[in-house]
């Protein structure tokens, strides 16, 4: 879980074109949309979408699921976690 976690971090930092951002600097538990965390909006959202079905071959099926599942790094983990084929 702890190599999902790191590869997490570094694939966001990538996709998202998080430049004055490092690995180490995201919290693993804290909010990745909003004023907390890392502030990421609705299009940074279709972007990890994308990234789930790249990197893991994941679909969200339940969009109502989506707002629990991108909460932080640690929800995506989990959430390749349980699902990963």
């Amino acid at each position: 879980m702890e190599d999902l976690i790191k590869n997490l971090k570094v694939q966001l930092i990538e996709e998202l074109n998080l430049e004055d951002v490092k690995p180490q600097d995201i919290d693993t538990d804290a909010p990745l949309f909003g004023d907390e965390g890392l502030g990421l909006d609705s299009i940074d959202a279709l972007e990890i979408i994308l990234l789930l079905e790249k990197h893991y071959g994941l679909h969200i099926g339940d969009p109502k699921e989506g707002k629990k599942i991108f909460y932080s790094i640690q929800t995506l983990a989990d959430f390749i976690s349980a699902n990963k084929k």
